[in-house]
Order: structure tokens, then sequence, then C-alpha cells
């Protein structure tokens, strides 16, 4: 790392762009042409476990005080093996510290069971989402065959985001394993697994958290009769300072519509009284899975795009456990990450960001992110993009429903969803974008006021464009008038916005966007002030 530089942007110096509702038109997706390469982007750091000072530009509000985390990949090889997907790359935690206008920046490596006996071999020992870890040459050729026979082992690398349960912070990745960190050392703490505590295999990296402080989250099942998906509550509090899952519990399973093939999903949506779980059409095979260290496969091959299924809406009650009889159909769709959902007039409006094609999680592999020239457009121009799509889903459908007809009655929403069997409601999105969202990619890693808004009506959202493999710009969306604001600066490549309000905002976007922006040769933190 070259240097780490804060940023301060107004929104007077971002783009502005007017959604003009009578023009029908659409741009489909744009292909790019001469794409940056991205290569240093996707290469191993090295830590830096001692705060250092940031070079500061601009000014930064005093009211900001506090640390802002962040967790990704970091190391993408031991020795001479690599590894081959994105996802695989050992967790770095950074840490931004944040007080009296002033920045101070540090880093390590999660001290995971797989970084620690990679780091004692100097090779990849465990197993990762698209990285089969092959049998140690030091073992003959007897223990070399049999350890094909092994069931692969979970990784506990947990790279994908930094959650709280009962006021503590954890690493989490989507496996069975968190660990629990202090956020001012960014020391490792204790290993918690899911299993210990609740029947479930797994748990997402994306849980949702009531203003009274309980958590909901996901996980699958596994057993010999196949899968189930499972929601899990997790109380608020803690009866002895050393607890850390102690009182989860399994709310209510969903029986997959294939148990052995169960769609694969990252995060799921909430509102007041309901958990919204999409069964799309990314699967899993489970034999494939089970079986991908004997073939010498990675895991990543079992999991696959099925365009012949629909996505399935399940409503489950927070409060009884009671999963809706009614199962919401829609086309097609690919789905990472939730915008926000809510109910109001007697209808669920569920908003997330989703494309028409489940294949893009393949080309996010190494070989591909560091490719330049012809060879890195093309890999983006076959890559779909995701929009941000609304789904309104009637919560009072019976017998005596009338069917062909629509059901969203709201004069507003374009949206429609019209019951077409006993227990069956076909829903059509509307779109939550104007033609101006093509021209930047799509929006993904989408943020709103979560403290304020989260399962209540809201206005406004942000998310990062991609007009590259990853992103390359921040935007603000307006949902009265669909109104989009960009912030973007060639060569910068923005993370997951955070939104963090003023402590006297009476506006929902009053308050500062955080966003760790990497370039090739430093990175910097970029905050945009202002509505």
């Amino acid at each position: 790392m070259a240097s780490v530089k804060l940023e301060v942007s107004d929104e007077a110096n971002t783009t502005s762009s007017q959604y003009m509702p009578n023009e029908p038109s659409r741009r489909q997706q744009q292909d790019q042409k001469g794409l940056e390469c991205i290569t240093p982007l996707v290469n191993s750091v090295e830590e830096t476990p001692e705060s250092i000072a940031t070079e500061v530009s601009g000014t930064i509000p005093t009211w900001i005080r506090g640390n802002l985390l962040r967790n990704g990949p970091g190391k993408f090889e031991f020795g001479n093996q690599h590894y081959n997907h994105w996802f695989d790359g050992m967790a770095m935690l950074h840490q931004f510290k944040i007080v009296d206008g002033k920045v101070t920046y540090r880093s390590c490596f999660l001290r995971s069971d797989a970084y620690k006996k990679n780091s004692e071999r100097d090779r990849i020992m465990v197993s990762e989402f698209g990285t089969v870890a092959m049998p140690d040459p030091c073992k003959n050729f007897f223990l070399r065959f049999l350890s094909r026979f092994e069931m692969i082992e979970a990784t506990d690398n947990a790279s994908v985001s930094f959650v709280k349960y009962k006021g503590d912070y954890y690493v989490s990745t989507e496996t069975n394993f968190m660990h629990k960190v202090d956020p001012e050392s960014l020391e490792t703490m204790n290993k918690v697994d899911w299993t210990k505590f609740v029947a479930v295999n797994m748990a997402t990296a994306h849980p949702h958290t009531d203003p009274d402080g309980t958590a909901f989250n996901m996980g699958n099942s596994y057993g010999t009769k196949g899968a189930l998906y499972n929601i899990i509550k997790v109380p608020s509090t803690k009866n002895n300072p050393d607890e850390t899952l102690e009182g989860a519990k399994v709310l209510c399973s969903i029986i997959p519509a294939d148990k052995s093939r169960p769609s694969y999903y990252h995060s799921f949506a909430m509102t007041e009284n309901y958990v919204v779980f999409i069964e799309q059409p990314i699967k899993m095979d489970l034999l494939k899975i089970i079986t991908s260290k004997l073939r010498g496969k990675a895991i990543s091959q079992g999991v696959y795009w099925d365009p012949k299924l629909d996505t399935v809406f399940h409503l489950v009650d927070k409060h009884t456990g009671k999963t809706s009889s009614t199962k919401f159909h829609t086309k097609p769709l690919s789905v990472f990450h939730q915008i926000n959902a809510f109910e109001e007039d007697g209808f669920v409006m569920l908003d997330m960001c989703c494309a028409d094609n489940g294949d893009a999680i393949k080309n996010y592999l190494i070989q591909n992110l560091r490719k330049s020239g012809e060879a890195l457009d093309q890999v983006y121009n076959t890559t779909s993009r995701a929009f941000p799509r609304r789904f309104v889903l009637p919560l009072n459908v019976n017998d005596d429903t009338p069917t062909g007809v629509n059901l969203n009655t709201r004069p507003a929403s374009s949206a429609t969803s019209v019951k077409t069997a006993k227990d069956e409601v076909v829903c059509h999105f509307e779109d939550l974008h104007g033609d101006d969202l093509f021209e930047y990619g799509g929006l993904e890693f989408p943020q709103i006021n979560y403290s304020k808004f989260n399962t209540r009506p809201y206005r406004y959202f942000y998310g990062c464009g991609f007009q590259h493999l990853v992103g390359d710009s921040l935007l603000k969306m307006d949902l009265k008038e669909k109104k989009l604001k960009v912030w973007y600066k060639k060569g910068m490549f923005p993370s997951e916005p955070v939104f963090v309000p003023s402590p006297e905002a009476v506006d929902e976007d009053d308050g500062v966007i955080l966003s760790v922006v990497v370039t090739p040769t430093e990175v910097s933190v970029q905050g945009c002030f202002g509505r």
C-alpha cells in the first residue's frame, strides 16, 4: 500500500440526472471497450497492524467519531499455490478511526484456522469456494489417496462482512463459522460455530436486526432427507459477558422445491412482521458439492444457474414462525442483496437488486479479474448487471381472492400481482430507476438509512455503479422522482457505501456516505456530505 488518503466530497460536485417518465424507450445493457486493468486490486497486500496517520483532503464534520470497519480478501496465494476465485482470498480486516476530523488506519489478517494452517505449511491447506485444497505432497501415495475420501472441511475464512450479535462484533462468511473480533485492536478472538447452538450447517453474512437488537438470519441444514432453509432468531441481550449465540433458535424451516438441489442465497429481506426468503434459480448440487474433494473439483463447480425455474418468495411471520401458504412467483432472477422491505396498505413492498442471469458469479475468477484489453472487456460484457426493482406482494390472499386480475391496487405502482391458482400469485416488478442507470452499469451493494428506515417506507438508497467488473461509482437514488445522483472519478473503485445520519437529522438523507475507495496505488475513504 503506497498511502492512505481521506477525501471529503460535497454533493455539489456530483452529477445529477432526471428520469423522464414520458420517455418509454429503455437502453439495454451497454458494452464497454478499453476497460482499465484492475489487476493491482486483486493482488495480495501486506497488513498494517499499527495505526498510521492519513492525509485528509477537505473538512470532516467533527460529529463523526468512531470506526469504519471493512472486511474482504487480502491474500491470494501461499507459496507457489494461488486461489482461483475472488471470494477465496484470506480475510483482511480494515479499520478507519475517525476522531476530531482526523483519521488513522490499520489492517490485519484474520487469524482464522484456515489462515494459520495455510501459513504454517506455506500452501493452501483448506478448500475455499473456488479452490480445492489438493492432498499434501509430503504424504505417501496411500495417504494422499485416502485424503480424497475425507469430507470437505468448512472454511472459517470469514471474509465477507462485519456483523453484530448481542452487542459484539463478528466477522462472517457463508459457512457455519464466525470469529469474534475486537473492533479497536482488530484482534481475532474466539471462533464461534453456529452448529453448537442451532441445527444449521451455515448462516449468511447479512443478518437483519430489529430496533430492540433482536437479530434474524438464515441458514441451511442438511440431512439424510435433503436440505432445509432455516430462519434463525438470536436474542438481543446476554445473560453473562462470555455469551455468544446462546439462546438462538430456529424460528421456521422451509422445504426446498428440490431437496437435493436447494437454492443458493446470499441474504434475505425483512419487514416489521415478516421474513421474506427468496428461493432463486441459482442452485447447489449437493452431490457434486459433497464429492468435490474426491473429484478434485471446487465447491463452486456444484453451483449453477437454471433459467427454467421461477424465483419464489416465501413469507414467514416473525412472531409465530408460520409460513404463508401463498407462494409468490416471478421470472428467473439472480439476487444477492435486498435494498429494503416494508408493509403498507396490506402489501409487502420488496425492493432488491436483481439480474436476469445467474452466471455472473463464475466471471469473478481471479484469472478474469487480472485480464486486460479485449479479454477484460469480453468478461465484463458477458456479465449480467443488477438493477433495483420493486415487487408488491399482497398479504391477504385467500380462497375468495379472484384470479386473473391485478391485486396491486396501489395507483403509484406499476408492479403487478395476479393470483393464478390456489396459493399461487405471479408477480411482475416495477423498475426503481430511470434509463440513466443503464449508463452506469446498474446498481449493487445497496444501503439505506438503516437505523431509522429499515422495514419502513423510505425514499433514498445508495449503492455502487458497475461500469466495470468492480464498482466504479457511488450512486444515490431518490425514489420519489427516480432521480439519480452520481459520484465518479476515473481510476477509483469504491466499496459498499455506509450511511451515517447526522446527530440532529430530521430529513432521511441528512448525513454522510462513507466508502473505502481503492486505486491501483493507494486507498482512500471518501466522505460525501449533504443532500
